[in-house]
């Protein structure tokens, strides 16, 4: 039952707050007008011992701190965490600390004080490179302001990813175009480039629904935004390694290579979820949302995690093969036969090749350029 050692072993810490919540955001964000960072600094460390008391066997592959805005967190804070963390586990050689920033939030010295702390990654929420489209999107910050953060940040770091939205409202194929060319000139290493989608119990949804939210753009043109931010990611040398994720080579993202590998991956904070193996069983984790009612148990009962529940063999093949067919690498054929007990089915595979949406090599098989936008389809062909 080592499967998870295929992927790795990272601890994700959640950081709830943000200066204000974006309209698109579905995550565990909440805005608050004063936060004790002494209270929240003792319940992260007691809940890193307590998980690191059931994992102290291991090597910590990566670190990352999501949200929420986590570069609202104090330098001290971090530090502390980062610490607590090292006496904890055995690190990795080249361990991973990723850190979450939205330009808004970045100050020269503060940036200064997460690099001595020992992250070595950042991750900045810019979303958009023009004042119109921020405003559309709830973002804080300037298309100005998001480049000098950037500078900061490239400054500080040697990883520097940056994510933008597209399908935006009333957006262009040759405007999407003009931008993502301007991203990459910019580019350190990484970028995230996420389409935009409209989530239920979101401003946008709501506003949606309504049918408030104009300019969208249709389905075809979206697929088209789609399929060029291949071709020029890649001609810049920032190939897509996920669906939504390029970079250059071996700048992948680690820890989020944990996930989409079924590595196992800690998750400590209101709203974090995990994978953990332990005993021979595997256990999906998650936490209260709430922050003040987490942070309440933490303090009451010593952890703010919900009851585990096991994730039978059956449903660990099933995550490998959703999450490991977005990457561009795709899964392991008996890997995934290991996990399940029986092979995906072999007509079924030979089917979609001549369909052009799948590729296999040896035990790889992977979803191809025709194939990655339509994943959902795919999987449902697959294991139907």
């Amino acid at each position: 039952m080592d499967d998870w050692k295929h992927g790795g072993f990272g601890l994700y810490l959640h950081w709830p707050f943000c200066a204000s919540k974006c309209p698109y955001c579905d995550f565990n964000s909440h805005v608050a007008s004063e936060i004790d960072q002494d209270a929240w600094a003792s319940a992260y460390l007691t809940e890193i011992d307590r998980i690191a008391a059931e994992t102290e066997d291991r090597v910590l592959n990566t670190v990352f701190f999501g949200g929420g805005t986590p570069s609202l967190m104090s330098p001290d804070l971090v530090a502390a965490l980062i610490e607590r963390i090292h006496s904890n586990w055995r690190a990795a050689n080249d361990l991973e600390i990723t850190l979450e920033a939205n330009p808004g939030s970045v100050e020269a010295e503060r940036f200064k004080g997460f690099a001595e702390a020992g992250v070595n990654r950042v991750s900045m929420g810019m979303q958009a490179l023009n004042d119109t489209d921020l405003r559309r999107l709830g973002r804080l910050h300037s298309a100005a302001e998001g480049r000098a953060a950037f500078d900061i940040a490239r400054s500080a770091f040697e990883r520097v990813s940056f994510d933008l939205i597209y399908a935006r409202q009333f957006q262009t194929l040759s405007a999407w175009k003009a931008e993502l060319r301007e991203a990459l000139d910019m580019a350190v290493d990484h970028l995230s480039l996420y389409q935009l989608t409209i989530e239920p119990g979101t401003a946008f949804g709501a506003r949606a629904a309504k049918g408030g939210l104009k300019g969208l753009p249709e389905d075809e043109l979206s697929a088209d935004m789609y399929l060029i931010t291949q071709d020029i990611c890649s001609d810049y040398g920032m190939e897509g390694y996920e669906i939504s994720n390029h970079a250059r080579e071996d700048a992948a993202s680690r820890h989020n290579l944990i996930c989409w590998r079924g590595g196992d991956y800690a998750g400590i904070g209101p709203g974090a979820h995990g994978r953990l193996t332990l005993g021979g069983r595997r256990f999906a984790t998650e936490t209260l949302l709430s922050p003040d009612h987490w942070l309440q148990q933490v303090n009451s009962l010593g952890h703010g995690e919900l009851p585990r529940s096991e994730v039978p063999r059956d449903e660990q093949a099933m995550e490998y093969l959703m999450m490991g067919l977005r990457l561009s690498v795709g899964i392991d054929l008996q890997r995934y036969q290991d996990l399940a007990e029986d092979p995906l089915d072999r007509a079924r595979i030979l089917e979609l090749e001549e369909q052009g949406l799948l590729a296999q090599s040896g035990t790889r098989l992977r979803a191809t350029r025709q194939g990655r936008p339509v994943l959902n389809a795919l999987l449902r062909s697959l294991v139907c």
